[in-house]
């Protein structure tokens, strides 16, 4: 059963699934609202709160479930909310404004690591990392992407110990490594397909379960890149670039048993699947689905 909201152009579930939570990618009425996940699949409104910032892009939630922060791109604000007991969002107890007087900030994605809040800023070609102390978020570290890279998303693993980034418009991948508690630049490569010479802007980026492999999308060149990760170095090794049967993947999700994977491409109408050989990480498209403008897709 579906709910009516404005533009919901980003999902997230709490972590038992009970509760989803949606942006309204809106200039004017930018907001997130939350919903209870009933056990017959339908969705109850729980309430709606201003995100803080034009166009909000990105939701995500904390691991114990009790925080929520919301990335604001053309306004260059994170929102930082309580979540109730009841899975309703509070009025923002922290506006993080990474614009200045002379730079433009355009945050695309935050997550939350422990104590920490990292966030990407497409606008300012940085990575932020906040630490949390007496309840509010204090900036400890930027870590810089090349100029014009773009950081959009990206994935932190399991331990911690290595980031990885993927950089919008410059269609590459950085690779932070935890060094004496900061992190270091260790690796940029490209997303694309080697020869490609047309116009190319990453989306999203995800780890296998097992984290032996890395995937992200590429809008242009309408693409899945699929990497073999070093475990232990972090490194990544290139394998295969697969179409899209499509047009403009801005999302893409790995089902929770990591044998599919299913790709959001917004400008051609459909979802694409794939499946995932265990072994070596490579996709193989199976079918394709019609659907209306999908832009982010949840298991």
């Amino acid at each position: 059963m579906a709910i009516k909201t404005e533009n919901p152009s980003f999902l997230t579930f709490s972590a038992d699934k009970k509760f989803l939570y949606a942006v309204s990618e809106v200039a004017e009425r930018s907001s997130v609202s939350s919903f209870t996940v009933n056990k017959n699949n339908t969705l109850n409104f729980l309430n709606n709160v201003n995100s803080n910032g034009n166009d909000p892009c990105h939701v995500q939630l904390n691991k114990k479930g009790d925080l929520a922060a919301v990335s604001n791109y053309s306004g260059g604000t994170i929102s930082l909310f309580n979540v109730k007991k009841n899975g309703s969002l509070s009025e923002a107890f922290q506006v993080i404004n990474h614009n200045t007087k002379t730079l433009k900030s355009h945050a695309h994605s935050a997550k939350f690591f422990k104590n920490n809040l990292f966030i990407a800023d497409l606008g300012r070609d940085f990575l932020a990392q906040y630490v949390e102390k007496n309840g509010k978020f204090l900036l400890k570290e930027n870590f810089n992407m090349k100029s014009k890279a773009g950081p959009r998303h990206f994935e932190i693993s399991k331990k911690g110990n290595f980031i990885y980034v993927i950089n919008e418009l410059n269609s590459t991948i950085t690779v932070l490594k935890k060094q004496d508690n900061s992190y270091s630049n260790i690796q940029n490569i490209s997303t694309l397909s080697d020869g490609f010479t047309g116009d190319s802007f990453c989306a999203d980026i995800h780890l296998s379960k097992n984290e032996e492999f890395l995937y992200g999308s590429n809008r242009g060149e309408n693409s899945i890149v699929v990497y073999n990760r070093d475990k232990k170095s972090g490194l990544l090794k290139k394998i295969q670039n697969i179409s899209v049967e499509g047009n403009w993947p801005r999302n893409f999700t790995l089902s929770p048993n990591g044998n599919f994977l299913l790709v959001a491409n917004q400008k051609s109408n459909n979802i694409t699947i794939y499946k995932v050989a265990k072994k070596t990480g490579k996709l193989s498209f199976l079918n394709s689905l019609e659907t209306g403008t999908p832009v982010c897709l949840l298991f």
